[in-house]
């Protein structure tokens, strides 16, 4: 399973402040799921336009199985990494998002003000995960064990339905 992270905020692609969320999204990755493979990493303005061509970059160009964004999903004006998710997904995957927020709702009632949203294009699943480091760590805890299956699933793997038995 390849992995790419894009980490959305102004302040870290502007040098003014260190990135915390990417390292942590990589190492829960590489702890949980220890066969993944971080294969790309970058940081992009809060610029929809600059979020789009990187999303469609990486999924188009066959760089990753799954796409985890962080930031640009809250309130502020310049959150817009929903929108910029939307204008490339070809399907959406809501219930990525709504595991997230109800998971999120009971530590804290802010949970509903998140907009991350979840979806796929082409083979590549792309998931909006909060910028804060706690929340990514609460919300991305609550995705990773469907992570894999999904991936089978969007790779037609001819094992893949076996995983829809209830145990």
């Amino acid at each position: 399973m390849r992995i790419a992270i894009l980490v959305i905020s102004d302040r870290s692609f502007h040098g003014e402040r260190e990135d915390s969320s990417g390292s942590l999204i990589a190492g829960m990755i590489a702890h949980a799921l220890p066969d993944a493979a971080i294969v790309q990493t970058d940081i992009a303005p809060d610029e929809q336009d600059q979020i789009s061509a990187r999303l469609i970059a990486w999924a188009d160009g066959g760089a990753a199985d799954i796409i985890l964004t962080t930031g640009g999903t809250g309130f502020a004006p310049r959150d817009i990494t929903p929108e910029a998710t939307r204008s490339v997904i070809e399907r959406e995957a809501p219930g990525l998002a709504e595991a997230m927020r109800a998971a999120s709702l009971s530590k804290t009632p802010h949970a509903m003000l998140s907009r991350g949203v979840a979806g796929i294009r082409g083979r590549t699943l792309i998931v909006n995960l909060p910028g804060s480091p706690r929340a990514v760590r609460e919300n991305l805890a609550v995705i990773l064990p469907a992570l894999p299956h999904a991936v089978q699933l969007l790779q037609d793997a001819p094992d893949s339905e076996a995983g829809h038995a209830h145990q």
